[in-house]
């Protein structure tokens, strides 16, 4: 095995890139900021930001360049979810980069005989995969809301993924995860294991077939991917390996675009995420359950209960009523009420915790490999991107179709295979979030914006089911004063509503709380990994300061990029 990758004559781009980036993931200016889970995806965005673009344009560069450099958790085989402010227009989008099911998929796709979910069938392999939407994204950005071509923002990722990068440790943890699934698929391998196994930290990866991809779609925007060469790679390999794809469902991708669902509370305007995505419907009623309640008076181990409580009762409504909203209808004006919190909070308890089995609705018959990456920019326009963007699992599907360099995602998990069935990240589904051709598969991927006289918070993070938890606290945390690096650096406990317990990082309870809560009825469990890869950009309005802060627990570090 070999251990380190030298850098040769011509990689001195690579050099001057981890001499100002190595070890700042987030990096500002007076008036701009980028906050993202690679130093070489920050540098990216602010390059491009120096060339005359703007955030949307900047937020390409970023996406485009965490495709290569970050390719465990996001990439052209994904989509995503990208919530814009337009400054000059005084306007929220909601870009839905989703993936899709592929005309195919049906709720007996992942079904033995029996009708039982079959194991691997819906997280390994292309038949795991969705229908990929980033490509799709990226071109709308740039032909929508840009000012530079798109080859211009694609530029840093396609010079990345031909010249290479240095493997880091969270990437690598991921291979040795995904080296039994990759074994059965040569194309990915080839890339990501060198002699056969996993690559030391520093190891430079490159990527060419990636390179050739990002090419295409940088020349002729969405068609580029969607049609011609890389489709038919997409669409072979797929096919070749057992999957269900066809050149049809990628020539019909669509990106879409929503309307933001807004919520207030304390005098902060929340803006965030619609379905198909499950966050913002969930925030909004934790927090229209917790403004019952005087804050002043709701403190210490009391607030946390009650909050657990929320929580669980906003996770049984995700269960049950969320899902595409394109194919169903969905009580949102109903859910997001404060009648409706009024109705939930009557039944919450102060001194005791409430069984998720005891409340109406979805419980298992019977009965984290959270990979997805957020990030947070501004521009000195005031132009906004919160983006937080996914293949799903580790690796995602672990398969790569040859000749294209993309690992394919496995949303097709993201689905209620079968009702009451919990997915890879143990979250309970029904109907409304079944399995059908053409569907967006629910996501817990909650971009936000926060808005009040103090000024404005812009992030998210990855996280799979407590992406919504810890956006939701982080929340909070910034309405009673935290800065961005608070924000990122604090600890996280999570509900919900099945399994039914609080699961807690290592610090955030203490050990009176702890025993405050189970005394009351609750299961806690400390868990020995630490959630989520949090991005946040703050501007003060105060002080016009600017700030942009990286999670502590997803930082790629300095001392495993060697450089010669």
């Amino acid at each position: 095995m070999r251990a380190f990758a030298p850098i040769r004559r011509g990689r001195w781009w690579l050099v001057a890139t981890l001499l100002v980036a190595v070890g700042v993931l987030a990096r500002e200016t007076r008036d701009a900021a980028i906050a993202s889970a690679h130093p070489m995806a920050t540098a990216a965005g602010h390059e491009i930001l120096a060339a005359g673009g703007n955030a949307f344009d900047a937020a390409v560069a970023v996406a485009g360049a965490l495709a290569v450099v970050e390719p465990h958790s996001s990439g052209l085989g994904g989509g995503g979810f990208f919530l814009l402010y337009i400054a000059a227009e005084d306007r929220y989008v909601f870009v839905d980069a989703r993936e899709v099911a592929p005309a195919a998929a049906t709720p007996s796709t992942y079904l033995d005989a029996a009708g039982k979910p079959r194991r691997g069938a819906s997280t390994n392999g292309p038949l795991a995969a969705g229908i990929p939407g980033e490509a799709a994204g990226f071109a709308h950005l740039a032909e929508r809301y840009g000012r530079l071509p798109l080859a211009t923002s694609l530029a840093p990722a396609i010079r990345y993924a031909q010249q290479g990068f240095p493997a880091y440790r969270r990437m690598l943890l991921g291979l040795r995860f995904r080296q039994k699934t990759a074994a059965q698929w040569p194309a990915f391998g080839e890339v990501f294991y060198p002699d056969g196994a996993p690559p030391e930290p520093g190891y430079v990866i490159r990527q060419p077939d990636l390179a050739k991809t990002l090419q295409r779609l940088a020349a002729e925007g969405a068609p580029g991917y969607y049609t011609g060469e890389t489709a038919q790679f997409l669409v072979d390999g797929v096919q070749a390996a057992g999957g269900n794809w066809t050149l049809a469902d990628l020539a019909g991708y669509r990106v879409v675009e929503r309307e933001p669902l807004f919520t207030e509370y304390r005098g902060v305007r929340i803006v965030t995420a619609p379905p198909p995505a499950s966050g913002g419907i969930a925030i909004a009623t934790i927090l229209n359950v917790m403004s019952g309640y005087d804050p002043a008076a709701l403190t210490g181990v009391d607030r946390k209960h009650v909050l657990v409580e929320a929580m669980r009762r906003a996770y049984r409504d995700r269960a049950i009523y969320l899902g595409d909203p394109d194919f169903i209808d969905i009580p949102v004006e109903r859910l997001v009420h404060p009648f409706y919190a009024a109705g939930l909070r009557a039944s919450i308890r102060v001194d005791r915790a409430t069984p998720s089995a005891s409340l109406p609705g979805l419980w298992p018959a019977g009965a984290e490999r959270p990979q997805t990456t957020h990030f947070s920019l501004m521009d000195a326009a005031g132009n906004r991107v919160a983006a937080t963007i996914t293949i799903n699992g580790w690796y995602g599907s672990g398969f790569m179709p040859p000749g294209t360099g993309v690992i394919l995602n496995n949303e097709m998990d993201d689905f209620a295979t079968a009702p009451g069935v919990p997915n890879d990240f143990l979250l309970l589904g029904a109907d409304a979030n079944a399995v059908g051709p053409g569907r967006r598969p629910l996501s817990s991927m909650t971009p936000t914006f926060l808005e009040s006289d103090r000024g404005i918070a812009i992030l998210g993070t990855p996280g799979g089911s407590r992406i919504i938890t810890m956006v939701l606290r982080s929340s909070l945390a910034w309405m009673d004063g935290a800065t961005a690096q608070e924000m990122v650096s604090m600890k996280r406990f999570h509900h919900q509503y099945y399994p039914d317990r609080i699961t807690a990082e290592t610090g955030a309870l203490t050990d009176e709380e702890q025993a405050e809560l189970e005394r009351r009825g609750h299961e806690v469990s400390v868990s020995p990994r630490n959630f989520g890869n949090m991005n946040v950009v703050t501007w003060e309005r105060a002080s016009g300061r600017v700030e942009a802060a990286t999670d502590p627990r997803g930082a790629v570090e300095a001392e495993n990029v060697r450089v010669y």
